[in-house]
């Protein structure tokens, strides 16, 4: 069948791309292990540069065997007929139905989150133990593992029963009222994760009164920005890696801390980090964003709506539906199992508008603070993060979301000459 061959030549080549690029990475890493660039040179010693060499290494290693082990089990949900067999016993159990629907999707969810669980395991107990950078215990470990199933059920099993009564009782352009609910959905997402969500994984204290606090309020006037509060997130309970970030939306944006950030940066630096996150907000980052995403979700959703019409999505893949019946879980399992593989290729794209985004809030950051301070930030946080300061161009240009480590010292160097 037509279908067939383009998702096995897409699967082969999704697979194939990964595998290059990631070679190239490893092998430009590994030639270059053994010199610090100069630029950094007076600022990072070779030990830490070996270390984020072989820490990126170790973790690139591991995503190859992730990618094999993926695509092996794509092809046993769908041509060899995985999907059709989990189907078939939900139906023979619950018979038909909505319930049916659901309990087909959470049975996909659960075994693959199962095949995940070794490698979240090892990649947390090994890889990051090795280097330093775990500070989770199993037991937080597994901890963390409930909460998650439980919150997802939660939120999920409400969404996912509207979205199967919509797509049985809507009519043809039910893709289009499903739209308007995942476009609801994410903004109250957007509204309870920082009050409600974020307190269930993580404690945050608001920030102390101080030099640090009266610097950020400077900066926050400077920019035009208000937010609900200023906050202190003990991040250093599970790793080592240390960020900041705000989150929320209109009044309920809050502005976070991880300890550990705070922890090493002076508070010249961490307002210059802080104006690099602003940056992201004022010029519209965020915004154009979400518009991004909800366009490309109600493109997916119509693409979903025709597909999920046509028998020979179905029979292509491994799935015979019920061609008189109701078909809504088996569509969306199938759909959401296939559509990463053909949505890799616009990898590189979404790469490059990320890059220009972080460019761009860099030289926000130098404008309404300091390029310097911001450049002795970055080069803490590439040591504290392992970060390699060499990756090869081609695998970077696909995948990075931020510029890599010389080009983005580089830009902000030129700016604080400006």
């Amino acid at each position: 069948m037509t279908f067939t061959f383009l998702f096995i030549l897409g699967l082969v080549l999704s697979v194939g791309t990964r595998y290059y690029l990631a070679g190239r990475h490893i092998r430009h890493i590994a030639e270059h292990r053994n010199q610090v660039p100069a630029d950094f040179a007076s600022k990072i010693s070779l030990p830490e540069h070996h270390k984020a060499a072989d820490y990126t290494m170790a973790k690139l290693r591991l995503g190859l065997f992730e990618i094999a082990l993926s695509a092996a089990i794509l092809i046993g949900f769908t041509l060899l007929g995985g999907l059709q067999y989990v189907h078939d016993l939900t139906l023979e159990l619950l018979g038909p139905g909505t319930l049916q629907q659901i309990s087909l999707l959470i049975s996909i969810s659960l075994i693959t989150g199962i095949i995940d669980l070794p490698f979240s395991w090892y990649r947390q107990f090994t890889i990051e133990e090795k280097f330093g950078f775990n500070r989770m215990t199993p037991t937080l470990f597994f901890t963390d593992l409930i909460k998650g199933i439980l919150l997802g059920l939660a939120i999920g099993l409400p969404l996912l029963w509207v979205v199967l009564t919509l797509m049985a009782e809507a009519g043809e352009y039910w893709w289009v009222w499903t739209w308007f609910v995942w476009v609801g959905f994410n903004a109250l997402m957007l509204w309870l994760f920082p009050t409600f969500i974020a307190p269930l994984f993580n404690k945050f204290k608001p920030l102390e009164d101080g030099p640090l606090k009266d610097r950020i309020e400077e900066l926050l006037k400077r920019c035009d920005f208000t937010s609900q509060g200023l906050f202190i997130m003990d991040g250093s309970k599970r790793s080592a890696h240390g960020n900041a970030y705000f989150t929320g939306m209109g009044k309920a944006k809050r502005i976070v801390f991880f300890d550990t950030l705070i922890e090493r940066l002076n508070p010249e630096e961490i307002e210059a980090v802080l104006a690099h996150e602003l940056g992201h907000f004022k010029r519209q980052h965020i915004r154009k964003r979400l518009i991004q995403s909800f366009a490309l979700s109600f493109l997916v959703l119509g693409l979903l709506g025709w597909i999920s019409t046509k028998a020979w999505f179905y029979l292509s893949l491994g799935v015979t539906p019920d061609l008189n019946g109701y078909n809504a879980g088996l569509a969306l399992a199938l759909f959401s199992l296939v559509m990463p593989v053909f949505g890799f290729f616009l990898t590189p794209i979404n790469s490059m508008g990320s890059r220009k985004h972080e460019y761009e809030a860099d030289a926000f950051a130098a404008e309404k603070s300091s390029a310097k301070d911001l450049i002795t930030a970055l080069v803490k946080l590439y040591q504290d993060n392992a970060a390699t300061l060499t990756p090869d161009p081609l695998y970077s240009k696909f995948y990075d979301s931020h510029p890599p480590a010389p080009l983005r010292i580089a830009h902000l160097q030129e700016l604080a000459l400006r």
